[in-house]
């Protein structure tokens, strides 16, 4: 279950982002997770909530979107989303295809508490 790697991977990241910045907390976590990206969002979510615990992330919610895969089609530069992992172009049926979206694993934002900056308060 390479879930448990990602999810301690992520903390990893979003604990380095909240010391770097001084953030007081971190609130939510927001993660997009394409379809053929091999991740098991559910497992990648219990993994993050059994490994938060006793972190400063403990309270945090994380919220994950799944990307469906899109392709274009070389022959006629289409634009369509991939359904049911066919992998042929809806408007000419070719099956030269770059895939444009879908394989990625991304942290897309984060809900943060800032700290307030009180060195140049009088």
């Amino acid at each position: 279950m390479h879930e448990v790697s990602i999810a301690h991977s992520i903390i990893q990241t979003v604990l380095d982002e909240k010391k770097k910045n001084n953030w007081a907390g971190i609130r939510a976590i927001g993660l997009k997770i394409g379809a053929l990206s091999g991740i098991l969002p559910d497992a990648l979510a219990f993994g993050f909530d059994a490994l938060k615990k006793d972190t400063p992330l403990e309270s945090c919610h994380l919220e994950i979107e799944e990307t469906p895969v899109v392709a274009r089609c070389r022959a006629c530069a289409h634009r369509f989303e991939v359904e049911e992992l066919t992998f042929t172009c809806p408007r000419c049926a070719s099956t030269s295809l770059d895939v444009e979206q879908g394989q990625e694993m991304l942290i897309a934002y984060m809900e943060v508490d800032e700290i307030k900056d009180t060195t140049h308060d009088p």
